[in-house]
């Protein structure tokens, strides 16, 4: 027993290191302050109404009227039946938010390698450089966290895998099965289809190697096991998987029926995925491969805060501004000159890491060292997407799913990954006595000559080499002159020369570091410690401007991001139930407050974002009535904000004298603009289509409006069909009259129909997704299997040590 607690005494002290390091990178968390996302306010807007309906009923909405009139709330935050998996997460995420990632970061890639078989200590310094990588910290700050999530788990995943090629077969397919279990509850396929294509690198290397080392039946035995657990962590996510699925074909993502445009024009050939423009906008330039070495090679941000002494402060004071309105506006100076739109900070790796990276290049043999190098390359060349064309299209047009994400620059996740590992995997080999001091130095002399020649290089011919002009610039010159653009340039010239220089300086004592172990000058622990200490002030430098006690406010703010306006007020007056069309402010403030038709989210209903271009952008009435705008938000001079009360809304519901069919969804969505949308409606069924009596007497009226369902009362003395101003889906919703389930149809090209008999009647609306029992079942019968797999393991694992002891 004292054994076995002196083996796993450095393991928790490590792991209590991680907790603590976490903390005090996140230190306002402990005085119960929560980090300000960006991203997160949008989500706490269009999450609003749900959360709300959750806490009062007890009961989950699989939907919201919140935000682009109506869609599903499986992509944002629904809670599923059965989801055990989701609660092994909570459990992992134990620290307040966003001590939790990080933590999450640092105890994945220890376990990996550990897998590795690394030394715990040098396991524990390669967590660092992973766990404090600025692009890691940067999406923390503007709150990718579900981006985070499943990078935090990366590491974990691989390190089952490992296991199991390392014929650890018991222990790396639970992991495996539970890793990627966790992975999937991210629920950021874009990140884990990057894992994927790692992976794919990962098994070739192990397929050669297990080729020429005759090993190949192993290696299919492994494969064949990885391939069970798989289906076991798809299973423990089924529903969120398979609602996932069922959505993203009504969403953005998926395929258009349309063939037009707004405009009228033809649109290009359809595709199965994402525009080519989209998938490629934000595409890594080439030059700013450097930004992964030199922080601010091309200037970092789009927001750098140069201080007083800048250039850009003197510019402003030049321009008229006060010297307190100057030193607010170099808070936020546009110092980025790269080519992508928006960069809120350089993905920076570290001048130290890169440092190790290219030191193993030249001591690491094998598949390992060409896993991590095929990854890293692989990473870099689809980030720049449209910059290197022939590869991306080749991508797109046959890798399949590829079509599917946009921002091909996230894929430097893979190299953020990879080039730590090789990092660490150098000092494994500089610290291992068979390798020559001889074959040590002569990689010394290499990456010293590389890493801090290019560093040199830089700052002696940086203005040959560059001309530090972004793509905004003309736009500054026109607007604040020449003076004021001039000083841009000077500006990002001092910060690629101070960052450049930092970089040459933390190479040459990295380089310095290793000489003097080689030279007998320093011991193993000691190297550790001061290469523990240059990484953690070489990237918590760069990270602590980008993300820091400033970006935590008090935990109110975070929960209450929105404050009411008096328009918001007096709209709220209304307790009847329609929809508001805020003109004012973008994102998803007027969620928040209202049923609203705008938002804040990647994946919207295709139909309804289609009629947004082409109808509800253009402040089209017709159409807003048809949706039952009441209320228009609109810009006031004096007032800021007023609230144009529209009459003419169509209501929940009505009955239309003819419903006309049409050939094709374009006729369809062409015909809305001038339709008489309170007396015709428009469809492609062939077979709803005729006309119906209304008389003056005939109403239609809602009883009880939830998220989830809504009643109506219905009087009519004829057989009639209702238009009801909700978002047709054709999965989940169900159509009751007094109780007897009836066909919805979509007409108006995004809304719902109904015909309704004469008569008194009830009607409902039920949303009740099938996706969620099937995939409940699904993912309850994956958890029982999973845990009676970990208990075998469990079982045969002890036997098969006390077979060993006897």
């Amino acid at each position: 027993m004292q054994v076995s607690f002196k083996k796993i005494l450095p393991h928790v002290l490590v792991f209590v290191g991680f907790i603590i390091l976490s903390l005090a990178y996140f230190s306002p968390v402990l005085q119960g302050k929560q980090i300000l996302q960006s991203d997160i306010v949008h989500y706490e807007g269009m999450a609003k109404q749900h959360k709300t309906f959750k806490a009062e009923t007890g009961e989950e909405t699989y939907w919201t009227n919140s935000g682009f009139a109506g869609m599903p709330t499986y992509q944002l935050g629904a809670k599923y039946p059965h989801n055990y998996i989701k609660q092994l997460d909570l459990a992992l995420r134990f620290l307040p938010r966003p001590a939790d990632y990080l933590f999450l970061y640092f105890i994945g890639f220890y376990t990996l390698l550990l897998s590795l078989k690394v030394d715990f200590k040098l396991a524990a310094l390669g967590a660092l450089a992973f766990g404090f990588s600025t692009y890691l910290i940067i999406i923390i700050g503007v709150g990718h966290n579900s981006k985070a999530h499943a990078i935090a788990y990366f590491p974990l995943v691989l390190s089952g895998i490992i296991l199991t090629f390392r014929r650890k077969y018991i222990l790396g397919f639970i992991i495996t099965a539970l890793a990627l279990g966790l992975e999937l509850v991210s629920n950021h396929y874009q990140m884990t289809y990057y894992l994927m294509l790692l992976v794919v690198v990962l098994g070739i290397a192990y397929l050669v190697d297990a080729y020429r080392k005759k090993l190949l039946p192993h290696y299919f035995k492994s494969v064949g096991l990885l391939i069970v657990a798989v289906i076991i962590a798809v299973g423990l996510n089924a529903t969120g998987i398979l609602a996932t699925q069922e959505y993203v074909k009504e969403s953005t993502r998926g395929p258009s029926e349309l063939s037009i445009n707004p405009d009228g024009s033809k649109k290009e050939a359809a595709s199965s995925g994402l525009s080519r423009d989209y998938i490629t906008e934000y595409s890594y330039g080439k030059l700013e491969t450097f930004n992964l070495f030199i922080p601010r090679f091309m200037g970092g941000g789009m927001g750098e805060d140069v201080g007083k002494d800048s250039n850009l402060y003197q510019a402003y004071l030049q321009l008229g501004a006060s010297p307190l309105q100057a030193k607010e506006e170099v808070k936020r100076a546009p110092m980025y000159w790269g080519d992508q739109p928006i960069v809120e900070a350089p993905a920076y790796v570290g001048a130290v890491v890169i440092f190790l990276f290219v030191f193993a290049l030249f001591l690491v043999k094998g598949r390992l060292k060409w896993w991590l190098v095929g990854g890293t390359v692989l990473s870099l060349l689809l980030s720049y997407g449209k910059n290197l064309g022939f590869l991306t299209d080749f991508f797109i047009d046959y890798v399949p799913l590829y079509n599917k994400f946009r921002a091909v620059s996230s894929i430097q996740v893979i190299l953020e990954l990879c080039i730590p590992v090789l990092g660490i995997f150098g000092l494994v080999k500089l610290f291992d006595r068979f390798n020559s001091d001889e074959e040590k130095l002569k990689a010394l002399k290499y990456s010293v000559g590389i890493t801090a020649g290019i560093a040199l290089l830089f700052l002696v011919f940086k203005s040959v080499f560059f001309d530090f002009i972004g793509l905004r610039d003309q736009l500054y010159r026109e607007n604040y002159g020449l003076d004021f653009a001039r000083a841009l340039v000077d500006d990002r010239k001092a910060l690629f020369t101070s960052d450049t220089l930092r970089t040459l300086i933390l190479v040459l004592l990295s380089a310095g570091t290793i000489y003097f172990f080689l030279k007998n000058k320093l011991n193993e622990t000691k190297v550790i410690l001061l290469f523990a200490a240059l990484i953690v002030f070489d990237l918590v430098g760069v990270d602590r401007r980008y993300v820091n006690t400033d970006n935590f406010v008090s935990a109110s703010k975070v929960e209450q991001p929105y404050q009411a306006t008096q328009v918001d007020m007096e709209i709220l007056k209304d307790k009847s139930h329609y929809r508001v069309f805020d003109l004012t402010s973008g994102g998803a403030r007027a969620s928040f407050f209202h049923n609203s038709l705008t938002g804040y989210h990647a994946a919207k209903l295709k139909r309804y974002n289609e009629l947004f271009d082409f109808y509800i952008s253009q402040n089209n009435i017709n159409v807003l009535n048809m949706l039952n705008t009441k209320y228009i938000i609109v810009p006031d001079e004096q007032e800021g904000k007023a609230v144009y009360p529209n009459e003419d809304a169509n209501g929940n519901a009505w009955f239309v004298k003819q419903v006309a069919a049409v050939a094709s969804p374009d006729e369809e969505i062409m015909a809305l603009k001038d339709l008489d949308n309170k007396n015709k409606a428009v469809t492609t069924e062939q077979a709803i289509a005729g006309t119906f009596t209304v008389d003056s007497l005939a109403t239609i009226s809602v009883v009880d409006y939830k998220p989830n369902v809504i009643t109506y009362e219905s009087k009519n003395l004829k057989e009639g069909f209702a238009v009801f101003s909700e978002m047709y889906y054709k999965e989940g919703w169900n159509a009751y009259i007094d109780g007897e389930i009836q066909p919805i149809h979509k007409v108006n090209y995004t809304l719902r129909g109904l015909k309704t008999p004469k008569g008194r009647h009830i009607i409902e609306f039920k949303f009740e997704p099938k996706v969620v029992q099937t995939g409940s079942r699904i993912a309850l019968a994956s958890s029982i299997i999973m845990m009676l797999l970990i208990l075998a393991g469990v079982f045969f694992s002890v036997k098969n040590r006390k077979k060993l002891s006897e």
